[in-house]
C-alpha cells in the first residue's frame, strides 16, 4: 500500500538535510507498508529532475514508491503549468489580445519580404520597418502600436525588445517630430446632436433598444466594451436613478468594478432611465446580457451585442437624422458626454468621476473643447 502527498515549495532549503543546493520546486512524500516494514520517502523535483531523499527516514524505499512519487509531482507540475499558461493568456484584455497579433503579423510579414529574422528583430530592421511606415502615411498611433506589438513579442519570448534601443529611439523621436501625433477623434455627439438621433430612431424593437444604448452610452460615458457588457445584475434601481456597475474596463483589468450613476433626465424622450426599462420591457430581458442581438424576424437572441456594432448604430443614427456617419464611432457617446459637461460648466473632478479616466490629460481635452465659446476672449470684445 502506498500514499503519495503532494506539496509545492518555494523554500530554501535543499534536498535533504544540510545538502548544499537550490530549493525544489516541489516535494512529493511517498509512505509505504509491505511485510518486510512499513517507511517513508520525500522526492523532491529541482531543475526537471526527482530526486530520493532519506535522510532521517527508513531506507529500503521500493522502487514503486519512488516512480509513483516522481509520477505525482509531474502530474501536478503540468497541471500548474497549464493554470499559468491561462492566467498569462488573461493578462490581456482581447481587444488587446487582437490588436497585438494583428501588429504583430504586420511586422512579421515586412520582414519576411526582406528575408529579414522577426524574432529576435534586429533594433536596424525595427528602425527600417518604421521609417517604411511613416513613408507609407501612416499615423502616429499606428506607429506606436506597432512598437508595442513588437516589445511584447520579445518580452513573451524571453528576449531583449529592440524598442527600447537607442537606433529605434532616435527613429521613432524623429518620426513623430515630422508627421506629428495629434490625432484625428472621432466627433462628439453633444446633448443637442443626441436628441436627433433618437428622434430619427425607427419605430418597433431595433429602434427601442437603440434608444436604451444611445441615452444609456451617453449618460454613463461608457466605453463600447462596457456598455456592451453590462449585465441585468450589474444594473441597480434607486429612487435618483439607475447604478451600473462595471466589472472590466480598459483602465481596470483587475476587476475591481467601478459604480457610474444614471439619473433620470429632464426630458422623458432622452431619459437614460426611462429607456433602459422600456427596453428590458419590450425585450422580455429578465437575466444576462442588457443590449443582444436582434435578428431579421424581430426577435431578441440570448448574445451580447459586439462592441463594434456600438459603432454601426450610432452611424446609422447618424445617418438617419442627416448627419455624417463619418464622422461619428462608438467613442463618439462617451466624448460627447464629457464635451457636453464641460460646456455646461461641470467640473474636471465630477466629469473624471462618470467617465472614470485616471489621468486628466485626456478629460482636459474634452474641457477645452467644450470651453472654446464658453469664456472666449474674442466674444466679448464687441467685435
Amino acid at each position: 500500500m502506498i500514499d503519495i502527498i503532494f506539496d509545492a515549495t518555494d523554500g530554501d532549503r535543499g534536498v535533504g538535510g544540510g545538502h548544499d543546493e537550490e530549493a525544489p520546486s516541489a516535494v512529493v512524500s511517498a509512505t509505504w507498508s509491505s511485510p518486510g516494514g512499513t517507511g517513508a520517502l520525500a522526492a523532491y523535483v529541482g531543475d526537471g529532475a526527482a530526486r530520493r531523499d532519506t535522510d532521517g527516514l527508513t531506507s529500503g524505499a521500493p522502487d514503486e514508491a519512488v516512480a509513483l512519487a516522481a509520477a505525482e509531482v509531474r502530474r501536478q507540475l503540468g497541471r500548474a503549468a497549464v493554470a499559468a499558461r491561462d492566467y498569462a493568456a488573461r493578462a490581456k484584455a482581447p481587444n488587446t489580445l487582437r490588436a497585438y497579433r494583428a501588429d504583430w503579423a504586420d511586422f512579421a510579414a515586412w520582414c519576411a519580404r526582406y528575408d529579414l529574422p522577426a524574432l529576435p528583430a534586429a533594433p536596424a530592421t525595427v528602425a527600417l520597418y518604421l521609417a517604411a511606415l511613416a513613408d507609407g502615411g501612416r499615423k502616429a498611433s499606428t506607429l506606436q502600436r506597432r512598437l508595442s506589438a513588437i516589445s511584447q513579442a520579445h518580452q513573451v519570448a524571453g528576449l531583449d525588445t529592440p524598442t527600447r534601443e537607442a537606433l529605434v529611439r532616435l527613429t521613432w523621436a524623429g518620426i513623430r517630430r515630422t508627421i506629428g501625433t495629434a490625432q484625428d477623434g472621432k466627433a462628439p455627439l453633444v446633448t443637442a446632436d443626441l436628441r436627433r438621433l433618437v428622434a430619427a430612431l425607427p419605430e418597433g424593437l431595433p429602434g427601442v433598444r437603440d434608444r436604451a444604448l444611445l441615452l444609456v452610452g451617453f449618460a454613463g460615458a461608457f466605453r463600447r466594451a462596457e456598455l456592451v457588457g453590462l449585465d441585468v445584475a450589474d444594473v441597480r434601481a434607486t429612487r435618483d436613478g439607475l447604478i451600473a456597475t462595471i466589472r472590466h474596463s480598459k483602465t481596470d483589468q483587475e476587476g475591481q468594478g467601478r459604480a457610474v450613476g444614471l439619473p433620470y433626465g429632464s426630458h422623458p424622450a432622452t431619459c437614460s432611465v426611462r429607456a433602459l426599462a422600456d427596453w428590458r420591457d419590450a425585450g422580455a430581458i429578465a437575466a444576462g446580457p442588457l443590449f443582444r442581438r436582434i435578428d431579421r424576424h424581430g426577435n431578441v437572441g440570448a448574445a451580447r451585442l459586439s462592441d463594434r456594432a456600438v459603432a454601426l448604430i450610432v452611424q446609422r443614427a447618424a445617418a438617419a437624422a442627416g448627419l455624417d456617419p463619418a464622422d461619428y464611432a462608438g467613442h463618439s457617446l462617451r466624448s460627447g458626454l464629457a464635451t457636453a459637461a464641460a460646456q455646461a460648466g461641470v467640473s474636471e473632478r465630477a466629469i473624471m468621476a462618470q467617465t472614470g479616466h485616471r489621468a486628466v490629460t485626456m478629460v482636459r481635452r474634452y474641457i477645452r473643447d467644450g470651453s472654446l465659446f464658453r469664456e472666449n476672449a474674442a466674444a466679448s470684445v464687441g467685435l
